[in-house]
């Protein structure tokens, strides 16, 4: 048998070379693994903080930059105050005859302790005026003036009756009369004092109807009178509740009376409210507004508070508002939901 030739020497070295080599590289990679995972959830953590803030310039000289949040500066508004409906009444009431419909509400929490068909589409009369009052405190300082145009003094049903014809009147006077004594004729005047006229400030109105969910609600006019104004006592009871958040109207809405300095005869004006619980002395009543024509009958609603609890009674087509709401409103103080 004939022997194989000799490897030669140099590929036996090299081939010793090849596998020292790939061992080495094996515990390298083995001893770098740790350092590799810890790089990449490093990596990971500086990625979702850059996701979360940008650089911006911050204002100082040329190149300077700061990391700041992308949460905007101006401040969020607050939610829309929800009404919840998906809960159990807290206790059963009993009216004869009964309104058209009614809720009442925990003004603090949207908590509805008790409702008759609340969501049925009515016309609501001069408690359109609430939403009026919402947007006219949010678009205008108290103090601006408003200029008495023709257009205010061709108001029909309920009104202030004095607004002097091109004079100025402080838009928180003229708020006075549309919440107060329920003007027609200052709810016009606001709302072109806001928009221009009112057919704007109606479509500013739905708007903003639509923005908060109101699925009941449509306006047509300003201030009420018009059939088309329509909503549910769930609509009315989130605009309650937005609106006794503001200290503008919650400051008016709780007078019984108003004596106002006013450009008319004698410099002042006396107005009284209608709301029949602040008539009567109703312990607690703060609020807010009431309304009638024909076709929507007598409804109000009805704000109290007592010990640190705020509930509003809200009644569509009632016979007797005042009586009914007295009594949904001790019911619900009564109970300690």
């Amino acid at each position: 048998m004939t022997n194989p030739p000799p490897v030669p020497k140099s590929a036996l070295q090299g081939g010793k070379r090849r596998r020292s080599r790939a061992k080495a590289l094996a515990l390298v990679l083995l001893l770098l693994a740790p350092v590799a995972v810890g790089a990449a959830a490093v990596y990971v953590l500086l990625e979702r903080d850059h996701s979360r803030s940008v650089p911006v310039a911050s204002g100082g000289p040329a190149g300077s930059s700061a990391l700041v949040s992308q949460t905007p500066k101006t401040p969020v508004p607050p939610a829309p105050p929800a009404v919840r409906l998906d809960g159990v009444d807290a206790f059963r009431l009993h009216f004869r005859p009964q309104p058209r419909a009614a809720l009442l509400v925990n003004v603090g929490t949207g908590d509805v302790l008790w409702r008759h068909k609340a969501l049925q589409r009515l016309p609501i009369a001069s408690l359109t005026k609430i939403m009026t009052a919402i947007l006219v405190v949010e678009k205008t300082k108290a103090d601006e003036p408003v200029r008495i145009g023709p257009s205010a003094l061709k108001y029909q049903g309920s009104g202030v009756g004095v607004l002097p014809r091109g004079r100025k009147v402080p838009v928180e006077r003229l708020m006075h009369g549309l919440l107060l004594v329920s003007g027609n004729d200052a709810g016009i005047a606001l709302a072109g004092h806001v928009s221009g006229n009112e057919r704007r400030f109606v479509r500013l109105m739905n708007r903003r109807a639509r923005r908060l969910g109101l699925h009941c609600t449509h306006f047509t006019s300003a201030y009420g009178l018009q059939r088309g104004n329509r909503s549910c006592a769930a609509d009315l009871a989130v605009l309650t509740r937005l609106a006794m958040r503001e200290p503008r109207i919650r400051k008016i809405v709780r007078k019984r009376r108003s004596n106002l300095r006013f450009p008319v005869k004698g410099g002042r004006l006396s107005l009284y409210t209608t709301n029949p619980l602040i008539r009567s002395g109703f312990p607690g009543a703060i609020g807010l507004k009431t309304g009638y024509t024909r076709p929507a009958g007598r409804c109000l609603v009805a704000v109290a508070r007592r010990n640190g609890r705020t509930l509003a009674a809200i009644l569509l087509n009632s016979p007797d508002p005042g009586k009914q709401a007295a009594k949904m409103l001790k019911t619900g103080f009564g109970r300690s939901r």
